[in-house]
């Protein structure tokens, strides 16, 4: 029986070893798995290369991962907003290497690993120094960038709603990257609020297929000041 539900957050993160290439949903705070970012900490695991949208806000989450001097390398297209604090302060001391990625070049490089793309031609970068380096052509009459797939070997994303085949449900924006970064690694690993009976949710409404989800962890809602429930 394919059940691929997990208990808790630090079972799923279990196999996590230094060096590995991690990427984290999210775009800002929407999406971010920060259970899972939370339990990456604990692990202890080390010289990790993140890639992300961002790199951190505040004081938790990812900027909470970098804090910790876990990561050697990130790749991003948003490294700095007003409360990037961790990450400029490393970025400056020379102890994080950055990637930079524009944003539509950084979603391409993600799917194209998922769709088993070696490589892609795009405009956006050219005659910059984010283009250095890499091979250009002209076609057409406008001249492009070859840019290459980005491969992980785990995914950590963050769903609505799931059922032990690892199909999942987003809500609203913070679906962001989840589905493209669940193609693009090895182990994908999916916080959830519910857990879906098998068969109840509506296939036409599955955003992330099982085949691309290893991992499926309930995570329970965060209650707020106000006497609700938060969801991100």
């Amino acid at each position: 029986m394919i059940n691929k539900i997990v208990a808790t957050p630090a079972e799923a993160l279990a196999d996590i070893r230094d060096g590995a290439t991690v990427m984290i949903g999210g775009f800002g705070t929407a999406g971010q798995p920060n259970e899972l970012i939370d339990a990456l900490i604990e692990t202890g695991a080390k010289d990790l290369v993140i890639v992300n949208n961002n790199a951190g806000n505040g004081d938790t989450g990812l900027a909470a991962l970098l804090a910790k001097k876990r990561v050697r390398k990130i790749i991003c297209s948003f490294p700095r907003q007003a409360d990037s604090h961790h990450f400029d302060a490393l970025y400056r001391a020379g102890e994080l290497e950055l990637e930079l990625v524009p944003q539509g070049n950084l979603a391409e490089r993600i799917r194209a690993a998922g769709a088993g793309i070696g490589g892609f031609f795009t405009p956006t970068g050219y005659g910059t120094l984010l283009a250095e380096g890499k091979e250009t052509r002209e076609i057409d009459g406008k001249m492009y960038v070859l840019e290459s797939p980005i491969h992980a070997d785990f995914a950590l994303i963050k769903a609505e709603k799931g059922d032990r085949w690892g199909n999942l449900t987003y809500r609203m924006t913070a679906r962001n990257f989840g589905p493209i970064m669940a193609t693009a690694a090895k182990v994908t690993i999916a916080t959830v609020h519910e857990i879906a009976e098998l068969g109840s949710i509506d296939p036409e409404t599955v955003v992330t297929p099982g085949l691309f989800v290893q991992r499926v962890v309930k995570i329970d809602r965060v209650a707020t000041s106000a006497g609700g429930f938060k969801r991100a």
